[in-house]
């Protein structure tokens, strides 16, 4: 593919390693020395906040023992709390809510790992 980026890491095992970069990856500049297998590609992926803290991003480990193709890591915290009846419900719509915005996240991924744009 003409006009491919790429990029050179400095690895630990291996020197100088140069990948291609997928077009959605915000960068490595700021990469330490890493073994190979722990290159990686990576974007934050927009969450709006809520009662339910959820952290997503893009990322890739092309060189990974068992490599990852672009996926979306998922970190999810749910702080503990004691709900009555209308706190309860806006816990469960939080919940739907969030459910909804990882489906959109998938058929979002679907489209990437198809060649399209995120």
């Amino acid at each position: 593919m003409t006009g491919q980026r790429t990029v050179t890491v400095l690895t630990l095992d291996s020197g100088l390693v140069t990948v291609p970069e997928p077009s959605w990856c915000v960068g490595h500049t700021d990469e330490q020395l890493v073994d190979r297998v722990d290159i990686h590609h990576t974007a934050p992926v927009g969450v709006p906040q809520g009662l339910i803290d959820l952290h997503a991003e893009l990322v890739a480990f092309p060189f990974g023992i068992t490599p990852v193709p672009v996926s979306v890591h998922i970190e999810l915290l749910v702080p503990g709390a004691t709900l009555d009846p209308d706190g309860l419900r806006e816990f469960a719509d939080a919940l739907v809510a969030r459910a909804a915005l990882l489906r959109g996240f998938a058929d979002r991924l679907t489209v990437l790992r198809g060649g399209g744009a995120w």
